[in-house]
C-alpha cells in the first residue's frame, strides 16, 4: 500500500461519520434535541462540517496514496481479491487518468465507504485496532 495505515483509519472515522448523514427532514422543527430523543443529530446541517472535511483529506492525497485508497475499496467490495492487489493498484490508477471523477468524488459516491475500506484492510492483513 502507497498510503499510511494511520491516513486510512482516519478516513475510515470520516468516512462512517459521513454515511450516517441524512437529508433534513423537518427544516422547521420548532422543537429541541431532547424532545425529539436527539434522531435530528444525524440530520445534515449548514454547519455540519463532514463533508468538506473529508473532501480536503481526501483531495490532500497525492496520486499514489488515492490509487490505494480505491485499490482497498476494490478488496473490500470483493471485486479483487488481495492477492490482485497489484492489479487493483493498477487498475485504480488507470480509472483515476481517465479523469472521469476526481478520487474524492468517486469515493465519497461510495455507499458504507468506511466499511469497505475496513473490508479491505482486512484482506491485506492490516486492520485500524
Amino acid at each position: 500500500m502507497e498510503i499510511a495505515l494511520e491516513k486510512v483509519c482516519d478516513l475510515i472515522v470520516h468516512a462512517r461519520a459521513f454515511d450516517v448523514k441524512e437529508g433534513m427532514t423537518d427544516p422547521q422543527s420548532g422543537s429541541n434535541e431532547t424532545d425529539d430523543r436527539n434522531f435530528g443529530s444525524l440530520a445534515e446541517s449548514g454547519t455540519d462540517r463532514g463533508e468538506e472535511e473529508m473532501r480536503l483529506v481526501i483531495d490532500g492525497l497525492n496520486t499514489d496514496e488515492a490509487a490505494s485508497l480505491i485499490a482497498l475499496v476494490f478488496v473490500g467490495r470483493g471485486d479483487m481479491e488481495a492477492a490482485e492487489w497489484p492489479d487493483a493498484y493498477r487498475l485504480a490508477h488507470e480509472r483515476m487518468a481517465s479523469g472521469a471523477l476526481t478520487p474524492a468524488d468517486y469515493l465519497m459516491g461510495i455507499p458504507n465507504l468506511g466499511d469497505l475500506l475496513d473490508e479491505g484492510l482486512a484482506g491485506l492483513g492490516m486492520s485500524c485496532t
